[in-house]
């Protein structure tokens, strides 16, 4: 007797898989040459598919990149939310400090931005596709434990400056002058959370 479930689920996983085998193309075309410059033949190509295939999953360009813009945010390093439910403030907005440091400092992210900056003028639908593919979750979860758990009413100010001191090492990352060692990423988290908490109050064990 056939399973008709069986079956299906065969079908959603053959489907399922040649998804990901175009959108592992798409992202190696799109960080090699970026948007503009990048081909759809080719990325049928190497995905081992039809350029109709493609078009099938994806209606157009834009809509493989977003999708590809989504594939590389779920990448296990830029986990780093999940620090701010740990129990003790201090330690948990330390620690998100560090992995949020460490995730913009990874080359693909890196590749991103570049890409980004490179093609915001002559195609600035890939910038907004990038807000769009990648809600500011960040924001979302860092003014969530600022309100809730320090108790600061409006937080928009303190996370900008925290965000932006953590990024203070991604422009020489960018311009290939080095990146800093894992030492100096926890040293460097640890000094911004200390004046941002230090700004509003707070001692370190609060």
């Amino acid at each position: 007797m056939i399973n008709p479930g069986a079956s299906m689920g065969k079908m959603e996983a053959k489907r399922e898989a040649k998804r990901r085998a175009i959108l592992a193309a798409a992202r190696d075309e799109f960080l090699s040459v970026g948007f503009e410059a990048a081909n759809m033949d080719r990325i049928a190509a190497a995905a081992q598919v039809t350029k109709q295939t493609v078009y099938r999953y994806f209606p157009s360009k834009i809509d493989v990149f977003e999708a590809t813009l989504q594939l590389i945010g779920q990448s296990s390093g830029a986990d780093f939310l999940h620090h701010l439910e740990g129990e003790e403030p201090w330690r948990a907005l330390v620690q998100f400090a560090e992995g949020f440091m460490r995730w913009h400092l990874e080359e693909e992210p890196l590749r991103v931005f570049r890409l980004l900056v490179a093609e915001c003028a002559r195609s600035p639908e890939v910038v907004s596709t990038f807000f769009t593919a990648a809600p500011d979750q960040t924001d979302a979860a860092l003014a969530t434990f600022f309100i809730q758990r320090l108790g600061v009413a409006e937080p928009e100010a303190h996370m900008s400056l925290l965000t932006s001191m953590l990024l203070a090492h991604r422009d020489d990352a960018l311009l290939g002058r080095g990146r800093p060692d894992d030492p100096e990423i926890a040293r460097h988290a640890e000094m911004a959370v200390r004046m941002v908490l230090a700004d509003l109050g707070f001692l370190e064990t609060s």
